[in-house]
């Protein structure tokens, strides 16, 4: 029954009717393409095979950078069995039948490499089935993931593989494959330069995802050179990966926020269209524009929070995709606006002080004392009337009774902040004048 999951037997199909990018399948590890990191004579894939040791793996990558074929032929390297399987299509009798094959295999004197296609979607309690059978040899484990490793898979089952980050190709790989590809074919592929360059933009670093175009333009028969305009009206450009609950919705809002906050208005519209292109909800945007205002400009410049809020507002009034430009013209402002955290700083400062003397009471004379039992116990006694004073300041205490007095808020030398910066100090100025005369 193991049979159902094992590689293809001996039927082999005419070469010109397989697909490209399986006629293309890397035979070895050193025509596997962009992955020297790891497959480098020191890289951590070429020191276990220089060692003859492969210990399980979990290889984390975007689509069409070689995860299978990089499984496959590590297999092929050791002498292990190959046995591939996908967690979408795969149930715990399925697996049951995998790990006793492995079993037998083990017993006959061969080890399995069984690779799992899409292991971030197996739940926890399959997870957890693949430990015991890691631990004692039966089965050296290689799983494919396009997820964060950390967020989807149990820490028992990353104790005991190494992660491997594949890196998305690059134009040098890319063009190296399409060259390979245009050879495969025996042909060069009928595009001025710069449609050469714009298919390289349309595989967005997925080789899988080149041969399929490749094999679109060649399928054409054109005679003269194909140039951009019709390249992009015949072929559809490849989607952008994105996942509005996976890690490149975490990388992508923190990298316009990062941005932002160093004042770079073009870089930020980039990452927003970004998040757009791929999907996101703008409310999501709207309300991380606004945190960004709040966070990083804060009172340098009192109108930015206001700025977003507004467009926020024309966004629900306008939708997509009017209401859009709404939210740019907001990210454009904040990244020019003055920056500062010191109102952020100062209140993380102020929770966290309040945590430490949360039950002590505030001072008697600033409380209010609505009843005669309230003032024969001190409330309200003493209490200054600021507006009574020549400048509008009493310079009394309103920190609980022996604690030293907190310092949280420290505005910087930026935009509305240093008028902030000198009320501040005319204030401290004034309270140790009134310190003094107190004495």
């Amino acid at each position: 029954m193991s049979d159902l999951f094992d590689s293809p037997g001996a039927t082999q199909e005419p070469p010109a009717s397989r697909p490209l990018a399986d006629r293309l399948r890397p035979a070895k590890l050193s025509e596997v393409i962009g992955q020297d990191h790891l497959l480098g004579p020191d890289g951590p894939l070429g020191t276990m095979l220089s060692a003859g040791q492969l210990s399980s793996l979990v290889l984390w990558g975007p689509p069409g950078v070689g995860k299978t074929t990089i499984a496959r032929l590590l297999a092929d390297e050791t002498d292990l069995h190959f046995v591939q399987i996908s967690a979408i299509f795969t149930g715990v009798p399925d697996l049951r039948k995998v790990f006793e094959a492995a079993r037998l295999r083990r017993r006959n004197g061969q080890g399995t490499l069984l690779f799992v296609d899409e292991i971030h979607r197996f739940n926890k309690a399959q997870q957890d089935g693949f430990l015991p059978h890691m631990e004692d040899g039966t089965i050296v484990l290689v799983g494919a993931t396009t997820e964060n490793p950390s967020f989807e898979l149990n820490a028992a089952l990353l104790s005991r593989a190494q992660v491997l980050v594949l890196n998305r190709l690059d134009g040098a790989a890319l063009e190296a494959l399409l060259a390979r590809a245009e050879a495969e074919l025996g042909l060069s592929l009928p595009l001025t330069e710069d449609a050469r360059a714009a298919l390289l933009a349309m595989a967005d670093g997925d080789g899988r995802a080149l041969l399929n175009l490749v094999e679109q333009i060649a399928a054409w028969g054109a005679r003269t050179p194909i140039d951009t305009d019709v390249l992009r009206t015949r072929l559809t450009q490849r989607a952008a990966q994105y996942d509005k609950s996976g890690e490149a919705h975490y990388n992508l809002i923190s990298a316009l926020h990062k941005s932002v906050r160093g004042s770079d208005p073009d870089a930020a519209l980039y990452w927003l269209s970004r998040m757009l292109k791929g999907g996101e909800d703008p409310r999501f945007l709207a309300r991380r524009i606004t945190r960004m205002a709040v966070e990083d400009i804060g009172l340098a410049d009192p109108q930015a929070q206001g700025i977003c809020l507004e467009a926020w507002q024309v966004y629900e009034r306008l939708g997509s995709p009017e209401g859009e430009l709404a939210l740019a013209q907001a990210v454009v402002y904040l990244a020019l606006a003055p920056k500062s955290n010191a109102g952020y700083a100062g209140f993380k400062a102020a929770m966290a002080a309040a945590a430490r003397t949360g039950s002590e009471p505030p001072p008697k004379h600033i409380l209010n004392a609505p009843t005669s039992m309230m003032k024969d116990q001190g409330y309200g006694a003493g209490y200054q009337y600021d507006h009574d004073a020549e400048d509008g300041f009493s310079g009394q205490n309103y920190f609980p009774d022996g604690m030293k007095r907190g310092l949280y808020y420290f505005p910087v030398e930026r935009g509305f902040e240093r008028e902030l910066k000198r009320r501040l100090d005319y204030f401290v100025k004034l309270r140790a004048r009134r310190e003094g005369e107190g004495k």
